[in-house]
């Protein structure tokens, strides 16, 4: 009998969002009604397929009592670390106790809240079966320079090699595990858990997904994020009208 596959969510938010400014963290700053944490965590909260979501936070964090998942039985916090893969192997570490190493782990940005669960199922799906894992992504549409440190052109890429990384990044749990230990023993930073993998000598697999799973690093962003949140809830509006939640803070 085929071994059933289990999924675990970890959403990284220790990070204090310093490109958006201001004194709360972006992951808390209010969206549509609802912090931007709050957002990227129903995406797995409401998900069948996902068995626990995992949280790491920075153990000064004062807002996360706030959170409407705060309290969830299926919410567990941990504290996080300085960097976002330190964060993540602190989970590993954790899930050690509950999970197999087999196990599937995704990694989601706590700053995309726009995340598709078309998307989120298409990974799972299109993934399951593969040796490695992969992430969400899309192709690179615009022509890209390679620029030296004065801003100057030194050649222009092949776009047809290039794809924008988003999140989820699915992996086993096991090999992520080593991925993330063996950078840290050799002082290599990842910005990402492909990254990691990539050092293994893995080939993580590109699972295309929608444009509108923005990260929300600067100010415009969270406009922009409640414009794709309204449509994606409403699909039928025409372009021209602005989203109807009135803005990121829904008032």
């Amino acid at each position: 009998m085929k071994k059933e596959q289990a999924f675990w969510a970890v959403v990284p938010a220790a990070g204090a969002g310093r490109r958006m400014g201001g004194d709360i963290p972006k992951q808390y700053l209010m969206l549509c009604g609802k912090s931007v944490l709050d957002h990227s965590l129903e995406h797995f909260v409401s998900n069948p397929r996902i068995r626990g979501v995992y949280v790491p936070l920075s153990p000064h964090d004062a807002w996360w009592s706030k959170s409407r998942y705060s309290d969830h039985p299926g919410v567990v916090r941990v504290d996080g670390g300085d960097e976002r893969a330190q964060s993540v192997l602190n989970v590993l570490r954790a899930l050690d106790k509950v999970a197999n190493p087999d196990d599937w782990v995704l990694v989601h940005d706590a700053a995309r809240p726009c995340l598709r669960q078309g998307d989120l199922n298409r990974l799972m799906e299109r993934l399951s079966e593969h040796p490695v894992g992969g992430i969400l992504g899309t192709p690179l549409h615009d022509t890209v320079k390679r620029a030296d440190r004065s801003g100057g052109v030194i050649e222009t890429l092949p776009r047809e090699e290039i794809w924008r990384a988003f999140t989820p990044q699915m992996f086993h749990l096991g090999a992520l595990r080593l991925a993330l230990e063996s950078a840290f023993e050799a002082g290599v930073p990842v910005t990402d858990e492909a990254a990691a993998m990539e050092r293994m000598g893995e080939a993580p697999e590109l699972i295309e997904g929608h444009a509108d799973n923005i990260k929300i690093t600067h100010p415009e962003d969270l406009e922009l994020a409640a414009f794709y949140l309204d449509r994606q809830q409403r699909p039928d509006l025409p372009p021209t009208q602005g989203p109807t939640c009135d803005g990121p803070d829904g008032n």
